[in-house]
């Protein structure tokens, strides 16, 4: 199982809108075949282990970091590829959350007379497609906000200016975060000041997540580097035809989703990009749109770089947070991984709830 899910990573990021998958298939104890899923719309892990395996597959026990599915998608069912290979047993690492299978691979497996097991190492598994469960049983992706501060958590100037308070080493890092996610989101005051592209550029991808931009009132110039190659979703608040038109013409999809301050909605927002299949959504954002969605408790984990430096008064901050009166009242986080990188720290916390 282990290898299984050793191998599932290997779609980390390339599966979306897809769970990251892998199957060993073993007869005699000794490994006859493995596979992982790659793309959507291609064989499942199950489907191509079998197929390498042949004959070899009767009578084997299929390990798989994720319940067979049972349910015509763009593929066959695994779990009908699973009984018709004429396998002895399977070892899944967890259930399906998706409401199309959900325990239903597992049992027709089991009603084909087939030995099934399901549990080993599943919190592994679960980590590995946090955001496919969080979409699957939530109807939101798993959004994991990145920051990066100097060590008295400033993120930049009075006047905006941010680039750069991290080594490359952490940018870097920050690269494969964005990589993994299905989308990367960003406001319109860090479009304005530091103009980003918020694409994949410092490691190897064959996939660019799809653009997000929070944009109330559509100010966002229409000459925006993160226009450039279109794949840009575009919430506002209200209609505003001619802006819409513009940033149209460049790509943009606009959708507009009002609360009743006249800003965006944040949590539907969650919902609609759950609905296009956002697993995993990557925020890089300015102060003020990270402490609004922190605030409509929209962020599941931080990802925070700090260097080794000091910024001082008039800096700007992590978080625009209301000020709190009692210690009681503090968000409570839990952190996940502290490593370090070249000269910077990487804290990984999560937003106890």
């Amino acid at each position: 199982m282990r290898r299984a899910l050793e191998l599932a990573e290997r779609g980390l990021y390339t599966t979306t809108p897809n769970p990251r998958v892998g199957c060993v298939i073993v007869r005699g104890g000794q490994i006859v075949s493995e596979a992982w899923h790659e793309f959507a719309g291609e064989l499942h892990a199950e489907a191509k282990a079998l197929a390498a395996a042949g004959d070899k597959a009767r009578g084997a026990t299929a390990y798989v970091s994720l319940e067979p599915c049972s349910h015509h998608g763009r593929t066959p069912p695994c779990a009908d590829a699973l009984i018709h290979a004429g396998v002895a047993r399977v070892v899944a690492a967890m259930r399906d959350p998706n409401p199309l299978v959900a325990g239903s691979g597992l049992a027709r497996l089991a009603a084909a007379g087939i030995q099934t097991e399901h549990g080993l190492m599943e919190a592994e598994a679960r980590e590995l497609n946090i955001g496919f469960v969080s979409r699957m049983t939530r109807g939101r992706p798993w959004v994991r906000m990145k920051v990066a501060a100097s060590l008295d958590g400033k993120t930049a100037l009075a006047n905006g200016t941010s680039q750069w308070i991290t080594d490359p080493a952490a940018r870097a890092d920050g690269h494969h975060w964005r990589a993994r996610s299905c989308a990367v989101l960003t406001g319109v005051g860090t479009v304005k000041v530091d103009n980003p592209r918020l694409n994949v550029r410092d490691v190897p991808t064959v996939r660019q997540p799809l653009k997000v931009l929070v944009d109330s009132r559509l100010e966002s110039p229409e000459s925006a580097q993160l226009f450039e190659g279109g794949n840009v979703l575009v919430f506002a608040a209200g209609e505003y035809p001619e802006r819409a038109r513009r940033l149209a013409a460049r790509g943009a999809q606009i959708v507009v989703l009002p609360n009743a301050q006249g800003k965006v909605e944040l949590a539907a927002m969650l919902e609609e990009l759950a609905r296009r299949g956002v697993n995993e959504l990557h925020v890089e954002s300015g102060f003020r749109l990270n402490g609004s969605l922190l605030r409509e408790d929209c962020v599941d984990e931080l990802l925070v770089y700090l260097a080794p430096s000091l910024i001082g008064e008039g800096g700007r901050g992590m978080f625009d947070l209301p000020e709190i009166a009692e210690l009681a009242e503090q968000r409570r986080l839990r952190f996940v991984a502290v490593d370090r990188l070249a000269e910077d720290v990487r804290l990984i916390a999560r937003v106890v709830r």
